[in-house]
C-alpha cells in the first residue's frame, strides 16, 4: 500500500476501518490517507483507532497534530472522538464530504486536486499520488447517490447503469445485467446446487475467477457462502457494479500470482477463463496457482471450450485430483474436479562424504 493504489475502483466503500496499526497515514503529503479518500464513497466514513488518538506520548501527539491538519485540509469532518472507559482505547471517526464546496473554499490547494486526466478508477499498478479527486455531483454519475438497501441492491441494476450504454454481452446495460443474473440463478439452481454432488454446507468461501456482473455470487445469496469476485484487468471494468450490488471483489491479472495465503478457498469457479489465459501466459503455471489457492478436498468448477476443459482434465488427473463430473455439448464443456490430499513425494537425496 505504500507505493501503489489498492486494487479497487473509486467510490465503492461505505466505511474503511483501521485499528491498532502503525500506518503513517500523514506522511508524504498524506498520500496513504488520500488513497482511502479515493476508495470511499462521498459521505463514507474512516474509523481510526490507534495510539495517536488516545495516548499522550510525544510521538503520538505529533502524529495526532499532523492528522488533524491533514484531515482538515482534506475537508473530512470529525464525526466523533470517543474513549472506552474500560480499556482506555480511543476511536476517531471521520466523514468524507458529499460535495466539492469545501475544496473550492480552501485558501490553499493543499493537498492539491488531482488532474482531470487522472482516472480515479485506474487501480492496477498505478503509483500513489498525493492528490484529491473531486466528488461526483451529477445525479446520474456513480457515487452521487448511495445504493439501495440490501437485498434490493443485489437484484436491481445500479441507477448509473444507463440504457444508452452497451453491456458486456452486447445488450443495453441494464438488460445485460438482468439477463446475466437470470442466467446464473438458473445455472446455480439447476446444476451447481443439485447436479454435481457438492455438499454446499462445507463451502464457506468461494472465488469467481472471472466475474462479470457478480451474477454467480448473487445467485448464492441464500447460502452461508462468502464470494470473492475477480475482474480481470484486461476485461470490461464491471467491478464498480459488483460493489454497488453489495458484493466484494478485486482486480487481478491471472498471469500473476493471486495475493492470498495458500489453501484459502473451498471452491473456485471459472467461466471461460482458462481459454483466454492460455493465449497470453503459461496455463500450467495458472493451474499450479489454482492448486496453491484451493484447500485439500476443495472443488473447482470450470465452464469453457471442450478443448480447454479436456486439457485441464488431463493436467488435474496428473496431479491426482478427482474428476467429479464432465459434460459437453456443442463444443462447450463443464468440468467439476476435487483436489485430493495427495502431494508429490520429496526427492530422495544421498549424502556423500568427501575424504
Amino acid at each position: 500500500m505504500g507505493t501503489k493504489r489498492l486494487p479497487f475502483p473509486s467510490k465503492v466503500f461505505d466505511v474503511v476501518h483501521c485499528a491498532r496499526r502503525r500506518v503513517p497515514w500523514h506522511i508524504e503529503g498524506g498520500k496513504l490517507l488520500l488513497e482511502l479518500n479515493r476508495v470511499l464513497r462521498p459521505g463514507g466514513f474512516f474509523v481510526w483507532s490507534a495510539t495517536p488518538v488516545y495516548q499522550k506520548l510525544p510521538e503520538d501527539v505529533e502524529i495526532w497534530k499532523a492528522m488533524k491538519q491533514l484531515t482538515k485540509t482534506m475537508c473530512w469532518e470529525v464525526v466523533s472522538i470517543s474513549k472506552d472507559r474500560v480499556n482506555k482505547v480511543g476511536v476517531a471517526v471521520y466523514q468524507k464530504p458529499t460535495s466539492n464546496e469545501c475544496y473550492d473554499k480552501r485558501s490553499q490547494n493543499e493537498p492539491p486536486l488531482c488532474q482531470e486526466s487522472d482516472d480515479p478508477d485506474g487501480a492496477w499498478n498505478v503509483p500513489l499520488l498525493a492528490c484529491i479527486h473531486k466528488v461526483a455531483v451529477d445525479a446520474s454519475e456513480r457515487g452521487s447517490q448511495w445504493p439501495e438497501l440490501w437485498p434490493a441492491r443485489l437484484e436491481k441494476p445500479p441507477y448509473w447503469l444507463l440504457s444508452s450504454q452497451v453491456g458486456v454481452y452486447g445488450k443495453a446495460a441494464p438488460e445485460d445485467f438482468n439477463a446475466d443474473y437470470e442466467h446464473w440463478k438458473r445455472v446455480v439452481t439447476k446444476s451447481y446446487l443439485t447436479g454435481m454432488g457438492i455438499n454446499w454446507s462445507t463451502v464457506r468461501n468461494a472465488m469467481d475467477m472471472r466475474s462479470i456482473y457478480g451474477g454467480f455470487a448473487a445467485a448464492l445469496r441464500d447460502l452461508n457462502v462468502w464470494v470473492m469476485n475477480v475482474v480481470s484487468i484486461d476485461a470490461p471494468d464491471t467491478l464498480p457494479i459488483i460493489y454497488e450490488r453489495g458484493l466484494f471483489g478485486i482486480y487481478h491479472d491471472w498471469c500473476e500470482s493471486f495475493s492470498t495465503y495458500p489453501r484459502s478457498y473451498d471452491l473456485l469457479h471459472a467461466d471461460h477463463l482458462f481459454s483466454k489465459i492460455k493465449k497470453k501466459c503459461n496455463l500450467v503455471a495458472v493451474v499450479a496457482e489454482v492448486d496453491r489457492i484451493l484447500r485439500p478436498e476443495g472443488k473447482l468448477i470450470v465452464r469453457d471450450k471442450v478443448e480447454t476443459t479436456s486439457e485441464l482434465e488431463s493436467m488435474l488427473k496428473a496431479m491426482h485430483w478427482e474428476v467429479r463430473m464432465t459434460y459437453s455439448k456443442d463444443q462447450e464443456g463443464l468440468l467439476c474436479v476435487q483436489k485430493t490430499m495427495w502431494r508429490p513425494k520429496e526427492l530422495e537425496t544421498t549424502t556423500y562424504a568427501i575424504a
